[in-house]
């Protein structure tokens, strides 16, 4: 058994688990702020109602995200042992800001809106709710931060044979963390979107509270459109910084071998990586690879073939996932333009009412499958052009590992069963009577 795959596999298991409940935490912390802003500015009691729905949501979320985060941290001292030596005084320094600096205060004002009501005066309670919002968006850049620097490593300096800061300015303003941060906070917001949509869709069909889910229905409609397109275009741009700075990862994501200029980019692509080749290529769009990459449709695009083999992620895994991220945030402007477009009849529409309900999973997938982009392509490197991942692994024994993936699997599979039973039981119970 190899430590290095397990060590990979245990971190990747933990980490997309948790990453489930984070998505919905940024997205539906946003919405309740606006429906909350709404119950102060009108007095109309339904957006209260809609507020401690959500809310009760929200809260199931939140409260399972943090269970499951916290065993990430510790996986850094048992597991990546050398990757922590190596480059603590950086990655440590920032999860240690996004504590202190975020999750503190996210959780201080959680407590005071959760149990704040009818305690504090309306506009305090807002106030509460907006800086849970805020707090939950922050403690996502300083995590963000963190792994840009393991994507593109800046403002440090090899000391005592081991990286230590030395810009924290450059740390921070990362480009790829630039463009990293706003594609995954939208993509969280739409995914909230659909969420909202999704949920109010199945009380609809069943006639349950149709003025308070149709008010909900077209707060989540607006919020999955606006960023359903805005994070394609940030998508597009953070392509632009990964063809700058991991033009391997490039090549990966659109199985592109050979170095050229106008470069196409074949839509049926089958990649053969053992033979260095696509086995199938279809259907080329002239220049585009080339324009998406550069916004020039006669750039230069290196192929992987100009990348040593022992230099070169994993391409099927990158590719396909890419192609599977892309492919979904197509479908979502589609669903959620027609939502929109039918928001004051929507229930003359079934079809796409059934439709959005089984959309739920699908945010999250893509998001998954974005991530899955973004770190199996960065391989072989844990902190790209700098540390292999084969260093930095802790000296541990494979079975020690393996034995910590089997428990991890049971633990986190009865927590997702408790968070489908409690999200489902809430969600479907619909909101307390006026």
């Amino acid at each position: 058994m190899d430590v290095v795959l397990l060590s990979r596999l245990q971190f990747a298991v933990t980490v997309f688990f948790h990453f489930i409940f984070v998505p919905l935490t940024l997205g539906l912390s946003i919405i309740l702020a606006v429906m909350e802003t709404m119950y102060v500015r009108t007095g109309d009691e339904m957006y209260k109602r809609m507020v401690k729905y959500w809310g009760k949501l929200f809260i199931i979320n939140f409260t399972l995200g943090v269970v499951t985060g916290i065993t990430l941290e510790f996986q850094f001292g048992t597991n990546w042992s050398r990757y922590s030596e190596y480059v603590g005084d950086i990655f440590g320094s920032l999860l240690a800001i996004e504590a202190t600096a975020a999750f503190f205060l996210e959780s201080t004002f959680l407590a005071v809106w959760w149990f704040g009501w009818e305690k504090v005066s309306k506009k305090m309670h807002c106030f509460a709710i907006w800086m849970v919002a805020f707090a939950s968006n922050l403690s996502a850049l300083w995590i963000i931060i963190a792994n840009g620097f393991m994507q593109n490593p800046v403002g440090y300096v090899i000391r005592n044979g081991r990286a230590e800061l030395d810009d924290f300015f450059a740390v921070v303003t990362n480009p790829y963390s630039m463009g990293q941060y706003p594609h995954t906070v939208i993509a969280s917001w739409m995914l909230a979107g659909f969420f909202v949509m999704g949920v109010s869709a199945w009380h609809l069909l069943r006639k349950n509270e149709e003025a308070f889910f149709q008010k909900s229905f077209k707060y989540g409609a607006a919020f999955a459109l606006v960023f359903a397109v805005t994070v394609a275009i940030s998508g597009h741009h953070q392509g632009n910084v990964v063809a700058e700075l991991q033009p391997a990862k490039l090549a990966a994501m659109e199985s592109h071998w050979e170095t050229m200029k106008g470069a196409p980019m074949n839509l049926l692509v089958m990649p053969d990586e053992a033979n260095e080749r696509n086995s199938i290529e279809a259907l080329a769009v002239p220049n585009a690879l080339s324009i998406l990459a550069f916004n020039d449709p006669n750039a230069e695009v290196k192929g992987l073939k100009d990348f040593p083999k022992e230099d070169r992620p994993p391409v099927l895994i990158t590719f396909l996932s890419f192609r599977v991220m892309v492919g979904l945030g197509t479908l979502f402007p589609i669903l959620a333009g027609l939502a929109w477009l039918w928001r004051e009849k929507i229930q003359e529409k079934p079809w796409l009412l059934k439709a959005l309900i089984y959309t739920i999973p699908l945010p999250y997938a893509a998001i998954m499958f974005g991530w899955t982009v973004a770190e199996v392509g960065r391989q072989p490197w844990i902190v790209y052009g700098m540390m292999r991942t084969n260093d930095a692994v802790s000296p541990v024994d494979a079975s020690s590992v393996l034995t910590s993936i089997i428990a991890f699997v049971v633990v986190y599979s009865l927590l997702g069963v408790l968070d489908i039973y409690l999200l489902r039981k809430y969600a479907l119970k619909g909101p307390k009577k006026a």
